[in-house]
């Protein structure tokens, strides 16, 4: 079993937010393997299902940013999992938009969500990493992060989940390369 984790912030008002790319990766993985119902969990929103022959939850914190890590370790704990079995979907602000990189472990990058989940479980654990790009000075990036996506940037936005969802099979498998380089392949099609 592995739990896959979204990072966003609750609320319609937040729902087209870049922070929010984690809560729109996991809705679209759900919608393409037809995970079950949505129920209320975690302190967020779970929903089972099976990715090939894995089964695989996916949650999305309702805690806002800064308390995610208290859901994921309610679910951590709960399904007495280990960080291996742990994937997190998040924005990035140093990857170029719409670019994916999947990471093992590493640092928080100010990122407030990994923060604290390194707080709650500690850092190693699997990062799918989803890139906004960087506004170009540090004293736009709250604004930014917390920004709607561009209408010029929807259906790069649209391409890019959708990436993600068709070549979640090999995130499940444990082939981060394999699904890296599926998705880069798609997006230049």
């Amino acid at each position: 079993m592995q739990l896959w984790v979204g990072l966003g912030n609750p609320g319609p008002q937040y729902a087209m937010h870049r922070h929010n790319v984690g809560f729109m990766a996991v809705d679209v993985i759900a919608g393409r393997h037809e995970f079950g119902p949505v129920q209320k969990k975690f302190s967020g929103w779970m929903q089972d299902g099976r990715i090939g022959g894995q089964r695989i939850i996916l949650l999305k914190p309702a805690t806002f940013m800064n308390e995610s890590g208290r859901a994921v370790g309610e679910a951590m704990r709960f399904y007495k999992l280990g960080l291996d079995a742990l994937t997190v979907f998040h924005d990035e602000l140093d990857l170029e938009p719409m670019k994916v990189k999947v990471k093992q472990g590493g640092g928080n990058a100010g990122h407030n969500g990994l923060r604290s989940i390194d707080q709650h479980l500690g850092s190693d654990f699997r990062r799918v990493r989803i890139g906004i790009g960087h506004p170009g000075h540090k004293d736009r990036v709250h604004g930014y992060v917390l920004g709607n996506y561009a209408k010029a940037e929807q259906d790069d936005l649209i391409s890019t989940l959708a990436a993600i969802g068709s070549e979640s099979d090999w995130l499940a498998k444990g082939d981060d390369a394999r699904f890296m380089n599926d998705v880069a392949l798609r997006l230049q099609e």
